[in-house]
């Protein structure tokens, strides 16, 4: 098996639909000598599993990197672009180059080696799994803290996700510093009632 095969990295994010936060990516190259068992898509885990499945994913893994792009990134470039800024700065965050990246989805981010985007590859790739856990986990735990900060707006609960308890806590306290503007519902509530 050439080690050409072994440098391919899994790329994945979180966090594109919220109205709230960063927008975070993981690339994760995984050790074909150490295969971990559960890694999926990550919105079909627990956060139990997920968080269990992490710490297997950091401890294992040939390289591992967390990028992100903030919401005043999200709201220049849109969040399309700024999902794969933050995939450019996962594959550039990590201690090992890859020959070839798979990122989840139809589009792909701009990085040194070849790459191809693959439709559900969270589900059928285990690197871009394992990238789709990381992910996940790091924008969790980012909104729980987000939550201490602005406990007016449950973002631990719901992790900045358009939910009806979400929009209640707009309209009560309006936009706080970490909601994306260029989001529509958000943009309604900057710009005030027509």
């Amino acid at each position: 098996m050439s080690s050409v095969i072994q440098m391919v990295a899994g790329v994945d994010e979180a966090g594109r639909g919220p109205l709230a936060g960063a927008v975070i990516a993981a690339a994760v190259i995984l050790n074909p000598a150490h295969p971990i068992d559960g890694v999926t898509d990550s919105k079909k885990l627990t956060a139990k599993k997920r968080e269990r499945l992490e710490l297997e994913i950091q401890q294992h893994a040939l390289a591992w990197a967390i990028g992100r792009a903030e919401v005043e990134e999200i709201d220049e470039i849109n969040i399309l672009q700024a999902s794969l800024l933050a995939m450019s700065r996962a594959v550039e965050g990590l201690s090992l180059a890859p020959t070839h990246v798979q990122v989840d989805g139809n589009q792909c981010p701009t990085v040194d080696c070849s790459v191809e985007a693959i439709v559900k590859g969270d589900a059928l790739i285990p690197a871009i799994g394992a990238a789709s856990i990381l992910a996940k986990v790091a924008r969790d735990r980012e909104l729980i803290l987000l939550d201490e900060q602005y406990p007016e707006y449950g973002f631990a609960q719901h992790k900045g996700y358009p939910t009806k308890a979400h929009f209640a806590a707009l309209e009560a306290h309006g936009v706080s510093p970490v909601h994306r503007r260029s989001f529509a519902p958000v943009r309604r509530l900057c710009s005030g009632p027509n």
